[in-house]
């Protein structure tokens, strides 16, 4: 595990009622500056592949990319490491069904006006998968899905009476989601088959942003 990995573990369990001695003794040590909130382990994949891709070392730049399992949990993580505990910086990456939550969070008094601007929080459309699949195109996910040796589960999906009716974008962000640690691998996979100019918007805007 890396440093910057035994700090998110110990934020982690900070949120989850632990103490938060380690947590501080980390954050001073590694010289964190800015934490980036995400609502699950896929959006680390494709946040940390992007990262990647653009020759960028995010821990070595004081950058900890979290993810908190759950967005309504933004308030919690916010308390801990904004103004009001750790005084770090603070984005994030967000599903538009989760903006409220973001928004209460990040846009929270601190001190002297110290807190996250509503634009320092970037939102998907739907969510981080959506946005893949519409700047890759159906046929190249599809490609994707075939290369990783799941097409024939992706051709089975299809085919359940759930899916009728729903148009091939849907059913491939649904698809994404039926086996455990799918989003997460995809998450990689689609970000590393991106050109330069067709970044999702939301997800280019955060990597410029810290």
């Amino acid at each position: 595990m890396t440093d910057m990995g035994a700090f998110r573990e110990s934020v982690t369990a900070w949120a989850a009622g632990g103490p938060g001695d380690l947590a501080r003794e980390l954050a001073a040590r590694l010289s964190v500056r800015t934490v980036v909130l995400l609502e699950g382990p896929s959006d680390l994949a494709a946040v940390d592949a992007l990262a990647a891709s653009r020759g960028r070392d995010l821990e070595a730049e004081g950058v900890c990319v979290l993810a908190m399992n759950g967005a309504m949990s933004v308030g919690r993580f916010a308390r801990l490491l904004g103004p009001s505990g750790l005084g770090l910086r603070l984005t994030g990456l967000c599903d538009e069904a989760e903006r409220g939550y973001y928004a209460r969070a990040l846009e929270q008094d601190g001190p002297e006006g110290n807190t996250a601007r509503p634009q320092e929080f970037f939102v998907c459309a739907a969510d981080l998968e959506d946005e893949l699949i519409r700047a890759l195109g159906v046929s190249r996910v599809e490609e994707l899905v075939g290369a990783e040796g799941d097409l024939r589960a992706l051709r089975t999906f299809v085919r359940q009476p759930a899916q009728h009716g729903r148009s091939s974008q849907r059913q491939l962000r649904r698809f994404l989601g039926t086996k455990k640690g799918r989003k997460i691998h995809y998450g990689r996979v689609l970000v590393e088959a991106l050109s330069p100019d067709h970044v999702p918007a939301p997800l280019d805007a955060l990597l410029a942003a810290v």
